[in-house]
C-alpha cells in the first residue's frame, strides 16, 4: 500500500454516513448486507446509500456482490488490515514497549488464538 492508496481509504472514512456503514458492514461480516437495508439502517435514501456504496467502493473498503436482484455489500477486512498495517508500520521507531498498548487495544474481541486477553 503506498501514501494515495491510504488517503483514499482514510478519505472514504472521514465521512459520518461512511464511517457508520463501514462499521455496520464489519459487524455484519461475513454474511454483508442488501443495498437497500443498509439504506434503511443509516436512515439515508436509496441513491444516497449508492453514492456511499460507490466512495468506499473506489477506495477498495467495500465489495459488492450481486445475488438476485440485490447487491449484497460486504466490508473488506484484508483490505482496511492493509490501511491499519500501513499506518502502524513504522511504530515508534521499534520500540515494543510503546506499540504494545495500541497492537493491544486493536485486538479486544478477538485475540489471536491461544493468548488470552482481559
Amino acid at each position: 500500500m503506498d501514501s494515495s492508496e491510504a488517503i483514499a481509504a482514510l478519505s472514504a472514512l472521514a465521512q459520518p454516513t461512511r464511517l457508520e456503514t463501514f462499521r455496520e458492514l464489519v459487524r455484519r461480516e461475513p454474511e454483508g448486507v442488501p443495498a437497500g437495508e443498509l439504506a434503511r439502517l443509516m436512515a439515508v435514501p436509496q441513491n444516497t446509500m449508492s453514492t456511499h456504496l460507490a466512495v468506499l467502493t473506489r477506495a477498495g473498503l467495500v465489495s459488492g456482490e450481486r445475488q438476485s436482484r440485490s447487491i449484497i455489500y460486504r466490508a473488506d477486512l484484508a483490505r482496511f488490515r492493509e490501511v491499519m498495517v500501513f499506518l502502524v508500520n513504522d511504530c515508534c521507531h521499534g520500540r515494543p514497549d510503546l506499540c504494545a498498548p495500541l497492537i493491544a487495544d486493536l485486538v479486544p474481541c478477538c485475540p489471536p488464538q491461544g493468548a488470552a486477553h482481559d
